[in-house]
Order: structure tokens, then C-alpha cells, then sequence
């Protein structure tokens, strides 16, 4: 097996074309992170994005995207806004994580939401958790009537929707929104939430707000984003931000107005996209990992994803694991309490908004 490492806009129309093709040929990599298309929205913006080109006697057999970072450390393409990583291949085709990672010169490569069904990569899971997924094979009837075998979480959304529409304004939907006011109002909803839990702001993060304006502008059906916003009268009320494929939706910056919040807007978001999604040939919504309560009503299956890493530099791997170790423990324990509030708090808010532009 041969395996040459380029920039992604050295790869040429051939090899984008077998790109594509593999994730047609297979339903589990059709989720728009893997498209080539990210991969090159995510290189504009960060200069150390890779793809490892895998090659047998047959041809072109599978793609890695990736980045480095802080010079040693290998991380999937666009870490920290992909919900699914992994490496896109033709259907049978095996490697060595090892050797990958030897021929890509990474001493370490760290993941966090990897397609937990790549057999290679298996050996070097620490956690792996279902992804919620919304299943939209059988269409949007199908689904609400599994979902109303389960509780009552559609009646009562519908029921709230009612009641919008009453007190405040006729709901209306849109579902490929390209008023720039969906989009400003997202943006300024999901900034103050990141305030409000004291996580850094994606969207005054200059690289990631760098690939979503070209996914955005993208022309492409294979991936791009959309935005998605329910209106009460001309009021926005709710709206999402996602990338999609013809049959995958991932669920990606969703934000709603927090003075609405009785109604569940944000719900009521996720069953309008459904119902027009299914109808406009998507399979399935991949809500991402997460341990929300909303995510766990409105899933009807999942799909297994991993965090762990591959290591071949000993020195390298055991450091990077114990930093990992360390920080979670300040970030759970008592002395994490502390740190959260104050000047030093602010301090390690900041250098975690930095490290994560980097």
C-alpha cells in the first residue's frame, strides 16, 4: 500500500471524484464532515489541513483529512465543529493505524467523535456513546407515529405551537432560509448562550467563521450548509445552521429566543426539519452526542461514535494523556469549582478560547 500526504487543493478532479464515489457507494459515510467538500473549507482557513491519499495495485483506495496542531499533535479536519470523523474509503478496504500514522509523520492522533464501527481505530477507543439520530428512512408519517408510541412529546409541541400562534404570531417555517435576518438572529442567540455557559464563541472565531461563510456560499448538493428558522409571524423564533448531504443532516448550531422558550421552538425547529428534509430526500438527522434531554425524546436510533487516540510516540501519547486527565479533573472537581469564578476563571476562559483558534 502506498500513502501520500498533500494539501486538500492539491487533490485533483480523479481523486475527488473517487472520494465521492466511495461515500455514495456506502450509507455510513455519507455524513457531509466527511465530504471533500469540508475538508477544503477547513484548509482555507487552517494552514496545517492534510489528506492522506491511500493507494493499492487497484487504485486510489481511501482519504484521510487531518490537521496538526500545536506542531505534534493530529487532530480529524475542522476539530472542535466535526461531529464525525473517520477515514472515507472504498467498501472492504483495511489499513494499519500505525503505519497511517508513520506515513503521515503524526507521533499522535486524537478523536473525539469517530465513526465507532472503523475496525483499525478500534484498539484505541477509550469512550464510545450513542450519537442520537432522528431516522427518517420511512418517511416524517413514520417517524411521528414512532415517536407518539414512545410519549407525547409531538402533541405537545404542536399543542405550544398552537398557542405561539395565538400570542404572538402565525407560525411559519422556512426551510433553506436565505434571509440574512435568520441568520443574524442565530448568531446573536447562540453567542449569548455561549456566554451565558461560559464556553468560547464559535461564531467570533475567525477560522470557524471563516468555513462557514464558504459552506454557506457552497453550490454544491454533497455538502453545504442551510439555515432552517421557524417564524412566529415575522418574528424568527427559532433557527439552525447545518450541513447537509442529498440523505444526512448534522445537526450543528441550533439557537433559539430565549424570551420564547414556553414554547419550544427549538422542537418544534427540529419536527419542521424533519418533515422537510424527509421530503426532500433526507434519510436521517444526526443530532450529535450529546446527554441533552431533548435529543434523547426526539431520537428514534443511533449510531456509535468514539473518543481516543492513536499513538505512536510513547513520550508524546502519555503526555497528551495526562494533560487530558488533568484537565478533566480541574474541570470536575472542587478545584474546578473555584477556578470558574474570578479573575483566574476569566484568565483560564480566555487561554481555552485561544488554544481552541489555534
Amino acid at each position: 500500500m502506498k500513502i501520500s500526504v498533500v494539501r486538500p487543493d492539491e487533490l485533483g478532479p480523479g481523486e475527488l471524484a473517487a472520494w465521492r464515489q466511495f461515500q455514495k457507494d456506502q450509507p455510513e459515510l455519507q455524513n457531509p464532515f466527511l465530504a471533500p467538500e469540508f475538508t477544503l473549507a477547513v484548509s482555507h482557513q487552517r494552514p496545517s489541513a492534510r489528506v492522506a491519499v491511500l493507494e493499492e495495485s487497484g487504485g486510489i483506495a481511501g482519504f484521510f483529512p487531518f490537521e496538526v496542531r500545536n506542531r505534534v499533535v493530529g487532530v480529524p479536519i475542522g476539530f472542535g465543529i466535526t461531529d464525525c470523523q473517520g477515514l472515507v474509503h472504498r467498501a472492504g478496504f483495511s489499513w494499519d493505524a500505525v503505519v497511517l500514522l508513520k506515513a503521515c509523520r503524526l507521533p499522535v492522533w486524537e478523536f473525539d467523535h469517530l465513526m465507532a464501527g472503523q475496525a483499525p481505530f478500534a484498539g484505541y477507543h477509550t469512550e464510545t456513546t450513542g450519537s442520537p439520530l432522528m431516522n427518517l428512512r420511512d418517511g416524517y408519517p413514520a417517524y411521528v407515529e414512532d415517536r407518539n408510541r414512545s410519549g407525547d412529546l409531538v402533541k405537545q409541541t404542536l399543542r405550544k405551537q398552537r398557542k405561539m400562534g395565538r400570542e404572538v404570531g402565525e407560525e411559519r417555517f422556512a426551510w433553506d432560509d436565505r434571509d440574512p435576518g435568520a441568520l443574524a438572529a442565530l448568531r446573536e442567540w447562540k453567542s449569548a448562550q455561549y456566554r451565558r455557559t461560559q464556553q468560547y464563541d464559535r461564531f467570533d472565531t475567525p477560522w470557524i467563521e471563516g468555513v462557514l461563510e464558504e459552506l454557506l456560499a457552497s453550490p454544491s448538493d454533497d455538502c453545504r450548509a442551510v439555515v432552517s428558522t421557524v417564524y412566529a409571524g415575522d418574528r424568527p423564533v427559532a433557527a439552525h445552521l447545518g450541513l447537509r448531504s442529498p440523505s444526512v443532516l448534522a445537526y450543528w448550531f441550533p439557537a433559539y429566543d430565549v424570551d420564547l422558550a414556553k414554547y419550544s421552538a427549538g422542537i418544534l425547529l427540529c419536527l419542521r426539519m424533519a418533515e422537510a428534509g424527509a421530503a426532500d430526500g433526507l434519510q436521517r438527522i444526526d443530532l450529535g452526542k450529546s446527554e441533552a434531554l431533548y435529543k434523547t425524546r426526539l431520537m428514534n436510533d443511533e449510531t456509535p461514535v468514539a473518543a481516543g487516540r492513536v499513538g505512536r510516540s510513547w513520550p508524546v501519547t502519555t503526555a497528551r494523556r495526562t494533560q487530558t486527565a488533568l484537565s478533566r479533573t480541574i474541570k470536575q472537581g472542587a478545584l474546578g469549582e473555584k477556578l470558574k469564578s474570578g479573575r483566574t476563571g476569566k484568565v483560564l476562559r480566555g487561554l481555552k478560547a485561544r488554544l481552541a483558534s489555534r
